[in-house]
Formats: C-alpha cells, sequence, structure tokens
C-alpha cells in the first residue's frame, strides 16, 4: 500500500516537473513548434524591413520606403511553384477582396515578393499576377534582383528557403504584416483567410478611430 502510493507521488511529481520543463521550452505553451516558436519571436522583436531594392512586374524598381505610411501585407514565392504557392496566392486573392476598397492603396499595399529572382523577372511576374487578379498596383508582385539583399529579407523575417537542386524549393509559408514605419509586426496563418482579413481591417479601423 505505502508502496503504491510512493509509486503514484513520484508518478505526479514527474508529471509536474515534464509540464514545467514544457512551459519553459515553450514559452508558456506558446510555441509548440520551431516554426511556432520562430513566429513567435520574430511578432516579439518586431524586425525592420532591411534597405531592398525591389523591382515589380511592371519594371518600376524602388525600396520599402515607396510604402511608407502604409500597412504592408506580404507573401513569399516564386512562380514556378506548383503546389503551396498557388494556395498561398490564393488564399491571398480573398483576404484582398474582403478588405473594403476605401483601404486598399491607401491605408494598405498586397505585395508578393518572388525569392527566385532569376527567373521571376517583370515579365514572368506579370503573367502570374493576372493569374490571380493582381492589379499590379495595390497588389504588387516584385523580385529583389540583388541576391544579398533577398537573403538579409528572408533571414530577417524568418523565411527558410531551400533549393532542391532542380529549379525549386522547400519553404515556409504564411501572411507577413508590416507596419507604417516598416517593422514587421505580425505572421498569420495563410489557410485563416477571414480571420486574416478581420485582423487587417481591425487594425485600420483602430487606426482611424485614434
Amino acid at each position: 500500500m505505502i508502496k503504491n502510493r510512493q509509486t503514484k507521488v513520484s508518478s505526479i511529481l514527474v508529471l509536474v516537473f515534464g509540464l514545467i520543463l514544457f512551459y519553459v521550452g515553450t514559452d508558456g505553451f506558446t510555441a509548440y513548434t520551431a516554426e511556432s516558436a520562430r513566429v513567435t519571436k520574430l511578432i516579439e522583436d518586431q524586425p525592420e524591413f532591411p534597405d531592398v531594392t525591389f523591382e515589380d512586374s511592371e519594371g518600376r524598381t524602388y525600396s520599402i520606403s515607396e510604402f511608407k505610411g502604409k500597412y504592408v501585407f506580404i507573401t513569399f514565392i516564386y512562380t514556378g511553384c506548383t503546389t503551396i504557392c498557388i494556395q498561398l496566392e490564393e488564399n491571398m486573392s480573398q483576404v484582398y477582396d474582403l478588405i473594403p476598397s476605401e483601404y486598399l492603396g491607401k491605408d494598405i499595399v498586397f505585395l508578393s515578393i518572388s525569392f527566385d529572382p532569376a527567373r521571376d523577372d517583370p515579365a514572368t511576374l506579370d503573367k502570374y499576377k493576372d493569374l490571380f487578379k493582381s492589379d499590379g498596383e495595390t497588389w504588387r508582385m516584385a523580385r529583389i534582383p540583388e541576391q544579398a539583399q533577398l537573403d538579409t529579407l528572408l533571414k530577417k523575417f524568418g523565411v527558410i528557403v531551400i533549393p532542391d537542386g532542380n529549379g525549386n524549393f522547400a519553404h515556409n509559408s504564411a501572411f507577413y504584416l508590416v507596419d507604417q514605419q516598416g517593422a514587421l509586426v505580425d505572421v498569420m496563418d495563410f489557410t485563416k483567410v477571414t480571420e486574416a482579413a478581420d485582423k487587417l481591417v481591425n487594425i485600420m479601423e483602430a487606426d482611424k478611430e485614434e
């Protein structure tokens, strides 16, 4: 009887100790995976968008300052992708359609950034944007021609891109929100379209009330 009680007490202590370790290791149960841990840290750190030069589907070149004073809703893609990028951009299109037109271009700009600049030139991006009804203005598609600049951005925003040697890439996917001053303020689940759209609208409505 005493032995059974001791065994139960030991089991409870092991369980409690395990929960404490799990709590600490997952930052208070908020980071259950390496990816969610990375997202949590990004949102906490709010890294600044680095100084890079975009070239968009219209052949225009500019920096992130082009969007100063506006939120920028971002995806990272490559046009040769036949799987996740298509779903990512389709969901981006759905979020775009849920944003009141009064905000588009004035308070927020959508931006799809290619991490395959060698193949995704302006002409290719121009064709790709038509697949998702991007207007090239309030929703732009662009590349960063300078690889070193692109690598800096991907690293800062926690975007993992691994070439497979055959022209394709393994990569993580999400919606990224940059604020009016160029800081990353949120990373959202790209499968939750309505949730993302509601969050964007609530943010902009709150700004209007201030």
